[in-house]
């Protein structure tokens, strides 16, 4: 499908909007993160206070950051929010990583299904993220002697910025004269890949995402 540049896509997410820093002492962390679940489910402190049993100054003193619950206030909590205890810990404890990779020394391996002149560099992994979702940047090169393989399929969706050379590429029953600053995003379960080499060599960037929690095909 292409994009109409006259026509205005409104997107969901704000990428310049601001999230408040993780939070460096745990009772702070559970604290914010009590409130959040309770404003998520719209109702009051008075509200929570008789869910839980809790007196509303305990409340109060939980969501401000000012005394550290015991489990079984965090056990009442996690009842009468409908939430698992371990979620109040999530914004101590929960990591957020980053990778830099130098010009050159993306990790070269072999996908499965690789073939014959296709040269893989992984660029980035972060496993286990706060997103739920696996992203996989690769760069990728195919070489004079490369196969034509328009038939990979895989989990995801892929993402494809064309950097130089000349390809057509194949995704279901469509073809693409990709050219370099061309991109194509695409439903990776359908069959494709290159089809065509017009002019070689040729150095794509693949960017394919899955779910984290299933794992590849």
């Amino acid at each position: 499908m292409d994009i109409d540049p006259e026509r205005k896509v409104l997107l969901n997410q704000d990428p310049h909007a601001l999230r408040e820093p993780r939070e460096n002492r745990l009772e702070l962390a559970i604290g914010h993160e009590v409130r959040s679940f309770r404003k998520k489910l719209g109702i009051t402190v008075t509200d929570l206070a008789s869910a839980t049993g809790l007196s509303l100054g305990m409340l109060s003193k939980i969501e401000n950051g000012n005394i550290s619950p015991s489990l079984s206030t965090l056990q009442a909590l996690s009842r009468g929010l409908g939430v698992p205890m371990t979620a109040f810990f999530r914004r101590f404890e929960e990591p957020r990583n980053a990778m830099f990779v130098k010009a050159g020394e993306g990790v070269e391996l072999e996908r499965r299904g690789t073939r014959a002149g296709h040269q893989y560099n992984l660029l980035g992994h972060i496993d286990n993220n706060s997103s739920g979702v696996v992203v996989e940047p690769y760069l990728i090169t195919l070489s004079t002697d490369a196969d034509i393989f328009p038939t990979f399929q895989h989990e995801g969706m892929e993402f494809l910025y064309m950097l130089e050379g000349e390809v057509v590429y194949r995704h279901a029953d469509k073809r693409f004269h990709m050219q370099p600053g061309d991109s194509l995003f695409f439903d990776a379960d359908a069959p494709h890949g290159p089809e065509e080499l017009v002019r070689l060599p040729a150095r794509y960037l693949s960017i394919i995402s899955y779910p984290q929690a299933t794992g590849r095909r």
